[in-house]
């Protein structure tokens, strides 16, 4: 990779930060289809994140910022303007930098990316029951784009309740007809299961259900990206169900949020850093 005075920068800003594998996508990505572009991670702590955009909009080469957690939710009281994803959801993890006037505009790819992914891998959702586990920014996201799916029912298991059915009457609002419900995290009788939680970046972290609820056949799908299986997706196989692992959502969105940053990354050129 060869940087310049004319490289284009996009961050991805992020407490803790090292996990993250975005920018080793876009950067291999954009090296093979000959882009002068270089994404670089920012480690944003605690009460910092003011400053940082005010700074971040004041650099003209700097496109924009994805963003991951734990600032997805707490970043859109910073934007200019939002999309209407991200109005709807009240989630944000992509801000495009206006070059002239430095306005922040906040986009959310999470649900978008999570179909796109599935769709890669011959997916669907048209007509199935979904359990979605989780309801905090990411998790807003891929309710929003599961129900766009006319689904059979969709249920959003989440540690805190309320932030569950918070999350159903906003999606009642906009989609009246699909049959919306909190659920207690048990798996039975779902057709997919889907973790929109941070649980399973580490091995030590507590399982986001109870595995053996999982019933053989099930598709279970993580949001999570990392090598190798989730000890979720380890202790689905062992229950005869099928996988999806989270690099298929972060390669679905990668595309978008490039395009939306003003980056026109082709999906062809997209590296796989992590395998499947």
């Amino acid at each position: 990779m060869h940087i310049s005075g004319q490289t284009r920068l996009i961050g991805i800003v992020a407490d803790p930060i090292a996990h993250v594998k975005t920018p080793q996508v876009i950067n291999q990505s954009a090296t093979n289809q000959g882009l002068d572009l270089v994404c670089v991670p920012l480690h944003v702590q605690g009460t910092n994140l003011h400053k940082v955009l005010l700074g971040a909009s004041g650099i003209a080469n700097l496109h924009g910022l994805v963003v991951t957690i734990p600032y997805k939710e707490s970043i859109v009281e910073y934007c200019d303007e939002l999309t209407d994803m991200a109005r709807q959801v009240g989630s944000v993890n992509a801000v495009r930098i206006d070059p002239e006037s430095g306005r922040l505009t906040g986009g959310n790819f999470d649900g978008e990316g999570m179909l796109a992914g599935l769709h890669q891998q011959g997916h669907r959702l048209e007509g199935k029951r979904v359990l979605l586990v989780g309801a905090g920014g990411a998790g807003k996201s891929i309710a929003a784009a599961i129900a766009r799916q006319n689904p059979a029912r969709l249920a959003i298991y989440n540690r805190s309740p309320a932030r569950a059915e918070a999350l159903l009457e906003r999606l009642a609002a906009h989609y009246p007809t699909v049959d919306l419900s909190t659920s207690d995290g048990n798996a039975q009788g779902f057709d997919v299961i889907i973790n929109a939680t941070s649980l399973g970046l580490k091995d030590d972290d507590a399982l986001p259900l109870d595995p053996s609820t999982l019933q053989a056949g099930a598709l279970v799908c993580e949001a999570v990206m990392r090598a190798g299986d989730t000890p979720l997706l380890a202790a689905a196989r062992q229950r005869g169900c099928r996988v999806h692992h989270g690099q298929h959502m972060i390669y679905g969105q990668i595309v978008q949020i490039c395009r939306f940053l003003g980056v026109d990354l082709q999906h062809e050129h997209l590296a796989r850093i992590l395998g499947p």
